[in-house]
């Protein structure tokens, strides 16, 4: 233990039971958590100073530090092991947030299933529900394993007594904000709480080499819910995401100490459980036998994973002063940079007085410019009620000037849409090597995007009978 020298006087001061900001004079609300009744008077600690002390390891040339016990072993997911960099890492504690019902607690029970085994047991604990609750749960996704263990506990103290009896290589804990310490004043789920709760699972995690699945809460903006403090504590951070009415889930990578953050892992879920998807492209797309005006494909990347998506558009008399614009699954903002440009630069007047609803298939969201083409293309086969070309696809990024931008992964894009079958598509001008038996025509602005739409004799007739009179 190091030496540690009082230096000042200790003198009462005042502190937020939530939070730990502290004041020399008490008051009835905290500035910095926003907390009522929390700041009480206690004793400040002194200031002290610290001497060296005996080291617990010898420094080594970093050429002669193992690297054999940060070996990834698989959670059984592979599509989890893709985002993860391999697999869990031991001593790795990784924090998975996500909005409630969308699926963490049932992936986190497969994964707990798959990666247990005689050598390496696993420790699920909850927080949230019973015992009997998480076993129901097990039975229906199949997730039964004579090496997984189960513990229903919300106290700091007793989680750490599961690991001394269990010894698990892998521990699971849904969720971090229902278990306290009582050592620390606060509910569960505050700041100090949430800080002690991690950081003593932390050191357990490393001391141990076992690798720790930390299930965290979001607020309503989408933001992990706790202090700041417990995101850069932890070695990986997951952001599980996913329409609640859609079938498709996504698995991000926000921050990852042992890979890249590029990757995402696409799941289905389902009454039986969830999956992983390897070729999750179907899921935005409507096979039809003809095209239908208003819809476009596009090739969107999702980390550095390529996804076929369409984008469909419905343009109609508005009954209102103000026509309506609703979109789903695509940015508000960027569909009506879209309805501007093609309204000036590609001179369609008739979308300015009509209500434009535009959405995208599958539950997926675009929010890449290099959707832009999609939707813009789809809003004028919408307007013109022209259906395009059969297999086609648009990649590019649209700019107020009417420009069609280059945009990164074109390559890895038209290999992904070829392979599904895909045999044109519009892209930005030197679009690099383009896969053989492909037919790309390359497009410098929004006009010459524009001329893949046939001509439209629904809207052409009446101006022919205007002529003849």
């Amino acid at each position: 233990m190091a030496a540690r020298t009082k230096t000042t006087k200790e003198r009462p001061s005042y502190r937020c039971t939530e939070c730990g900001w502290q004041t020399a004079k008490w008051l009835g609300r905290c500035p910095e958590c926003q907390a009522w009744g929390t700041v009480e008077e206690y004793g400040a600690p002194a200031v002290r100073t610290t001497t060296p002390g005996r080291v617990t390891t010898s420094a080594l040339p970093i050429g002669q530090v193992d690297v054999r016990q940060a070996t990834a072993r698989s959670t059984g997911v592979p599509e989890l092991d893709r985002v993860l960099g391999g697999g869990l890492v031991p001593g790795a504690v990784v924090l998975v947030a996500g909005e409630p019902g969308v699926g963490k607690s049932t992936l986190l029970l497969d994964v707990a299933a798959k990666s247990a085994s005689e050598e390496h047991k696993t420790l699920y604990v909850t927080g949230e529900e019973s015992a009997s609750q998480v076993r129901l749960r097990a039975d229906r996704i199949k997730a039964i394993d004579d090496h997984l263990y189960l513990a229903a506990e919300t106290d700091l103290a007793a989680v750490l007594g599961h690991l001394d009896a269990v010894k698990p290589s892998l521990l699971i804990l849904d969720s971090v904000q229902t278990v306290a310490s009582p050592e620390i004043d606060g509910a569960p789920g505050g700041m100090a709480q949430v800080r002690e709760v991690a950081g003593a699972l932390i050191r357990a995690s490393k001391d141990r080499g076992m690798s720790t699945l930390l299930v965290g809460h979001v607020t309503k903006d989408g933001a992990i819910a706790g202090p700041r403090l417990l995101e850069h504590l932890v070695d990986v951070v997951l952001h599980f995401e996913g329409d609640r009415h859609a079938r498709l889930r996504l698995v991000r990578g926000v921050k990852n100490r042992y890979g890249t953050t590029d990757e995402v892992g696409c799941f289905e879920l389902h009454d039986e459980g969830i999956t992983g998807l390897t070729d999750p492209s179907g899921l935005f797309l409507t096979r039809r036998a003809e095209p239908v005006p208003g819809t476009c494909l596009t090739v969107t990347l999702e980390g550095r994973r390529p996804l076929v998506a369409e984008v469909q558009a419905l343009t109609v008399d508005s009954q209102i002063p103000s026509p309506r614009r609703t979109t789903s699954g695509l940015e508000t903002s960027r569909v009506s940079m879209m309805l501007a440009v093609l309204e000036q630069r590609g001179r369609i007047s008739a979308l300015g007085k009509r209500d434009i609803y535009s959405a995208t298939v599958g539950g997926v969201k675009l929010s890449e410019p290099a959707a832009d083409l999609a939707v813009a293309l789809a809003l004028a086969s919408a307007a013109s009620d022209t259906p395009l070309p059969k297999n086609l696809v648009a990649i590019g990024e649209v700019g107020l000037a009417g420009e069609v931008r280059r945009v990164t992964g074109v390559q890895r894009r038209l290999s992904e849409a070829h392979r599904l079958g895909f045999t044109h598509a519009l892209v930005p001008t030197d679009p690099g090597r383009v896969p053989d038996g492909m037919k790309v025509l390359e497009v410098a602005d929004i006009g010459d995007a524009l001329r893949v739409l046939p001509r439209s004799r629904r809207r052409e007739a009446p101006r022919e009978e205007e002529d003849r009179r």
